[in-house]
């Protein structure tokens, strides 16, 4: 029993357990679900939709972190995806064909990809600090996509580009579908290839890696390049739920829900070993969060409130220090006891 709570994921998904609950207390609606004509409504679905930007962004950022980095432009880059994307629809002659709607998302996608390298080409190649070269492209990211739109927020309507994100397969929301398919894939990826040892014994000891042989470089500037490519994606997901182009508001602050979501997982921000299904159980928790405050009518501005509470205990319930504190105030255990009592009178 022991062995399993010393597990990484077990309090996230505590935390997580208890969040459910207490919505199921608060509104015994929680866990009801309906089906009409054939696709699956209620409150679980709509947190599972609704998690899918932000899924795609833990899951790059996880990444990310693992090699001892950090990616603070996601957020700008869902905008400038956003922005590319309506902006090829929106100029087109037929806005509702399905190869236009395929050829603006290929290339928002592409574009968000090429920004990605271009972060990994600041860290791994040129070696500036991570935080300090995303920080770059997070605030010249709005202004790009500012420029794409002409300053406007740019709508449009295209039921092809509407399905993304509202439409149904096989009764789940579309959107979760990707998310889960984003999941598999780099699953594959990390845990099926040499890929996931390598970017771990990058963040562990880079220095080392080098000397082993290991392409430090190419891996760091790869996953960065692929956080990129997952950023697009999320913006896509973004612009299509809200059918507009908004630079301003578009993916705000989703990197600090996304750091936030790969730490109450249990991955550790200074790098190496990563969990990427602490990662999603970490952003169901967030989503949620925001759902329960949402409902429980807290004001918007006072929601990091809440989600900094969250964080406080989850991470406190990670830390072996704490768990240390909380263990000298267990009492000994009787044969423990018994054993050290018969070791005093054997010394004596």
């Amino acid at each position: 029993m022991s062995t399993i709570f010393r597990h990484r994921l077990v309090w996230p998904i505590g935390a997580l357990l208890a969040l459910i609950i207490l919505n199921t207390i608060s509104r015994p609606s929680f866990l009801s679900i309906t089906v009409k004509d054939g696709e699956l409504y209620g409150s679980l679905i709509d947190i599972l939709r609704n998690s899918a930007p932000l899924m795609l962004i833990a899951l790059g950022m996880t990444l990310v972190i693992a090699t001892r980095g950090i990616d603070l432009s996601v957020g700008a880059q869902m905008a400038i995806s956003g922005a590319v994307a309506l902006t090829i629809i929106s100029g087109s002659g037929s806005p509702g064909s399905l190869g236009t709607v395929s050829t603006a998302i290929l290339t928002a996608v592409v574009i968000s990809l090429l920004f990605g390298l271009w972060n990994g080409f600041l860290v791994a190649v040129l070696g500036i600090q991570p935080i300090i070269a995303t920080l770059v492209l997070m605030l010249a990211g709005r202004g790009i996509a500012l420029l794409i739109t002409g300053g406007f927020i740019t709508t449009i309507t295209s039921a092809p580009y509407a399905y993304i994100s509202q439409g149904y397969v096989f009764g789940l929301p579309f959107a979760f579908i990707v998310s889960i398919g984003a999941i598999i894939v780099i699953s594959l990826l990390v845990r099926r290839t040499a890929l996931g040892v390598l970017t771990e014994s990058v963040g562990i000891n880079p220095s080392a890696s080098r000397l082993a042989g290991v392409r430090s470089r190419g891996i760091v500037w790869s996953l960065y390049g692929l956080s990129g490519l997952l950023a697009g994606i999320a913006g896509i997901l973004y612009s299509s739920n809200i059918m507009a182009a908004d630079a301003n508001n578009a993916g705000l602050n989703i990197e600090l829900d996304a750091i936030l979501a790969v730490v109450l997982g249990g991955t550790s921000l200074a790098g190496g070993k990563f969990t990427l299904a602490g990662t999603v159980i970490g952003v169901f928790i967030l989503q949620t969060l925001t759902s329960t405050i949402t409902f429980l009518g807290v004001p918007p501005a006072v929601t990091p409130v809440f989600k900094a509470a969250v964080v406080i205990i989850v991470c406190l319930s990670q830390s072996r220090r704490v768990r240390g504190w909380l263990g000298r105030l267990r009492p000994p255990q009787p044969r423990i006891a018994a054993r050290t009592a018969e070791t005093e009178r054997s010394a004596a």
